[in-house]
């Protein structure tokens, strides 16, 4: 798992306010779930952003912003953006507040069977 402390600290700070916050290792790095719905990943110090099919075009116009990809699949609602985009707080704020944006509407994940 490699992920920026520093931008992790940045994240945990950012949503101090928004419910139900807990980390899992997933995707090589640090993922913050919100209310049990995956929100927000670090790799690197690069973010991995949940926001949602209906945003998707609108967020990768932004700066820094690129497409997550499964394989040859492209995951429609995940946005990466490099660390460079994420430095001044304008920016970092409004990747943290689209995600949590969408994770109000969003599904949570099916509970695996074990």
């Amino acid at each position: 798992m490699s992920y920026d402390e520093n931008q992790a600290n940045r994240v945990r700070e950012a949503l101090i306010d928004a419910g139900a916050v807990t980390e899992q290792a997933m995707f090589g790095g640090l993922c913050f779930m919100v209310d049990d719905k995956m929100c927000v990943c670090i790799r690197n110090a690069d973010l991995l952003c949940r926001v949602g099919p209906d945003a998707f075009e609108t967020a990768l116009e932004k700066p820094g912003a690129g497409t997550m990809k499964m394989g040859s699949r492209t995951m429609k609602g995940y946005i990466y953006v490099e660390e460079g985009a994420l430095r001044n707080n304008k920016s970092f704020d409004y990747w943290i507040n689209a995600s949590l944006a969408y994770n109000k509407v969003a599904k949570p994940a099916k509970k695996r069977k074990k």
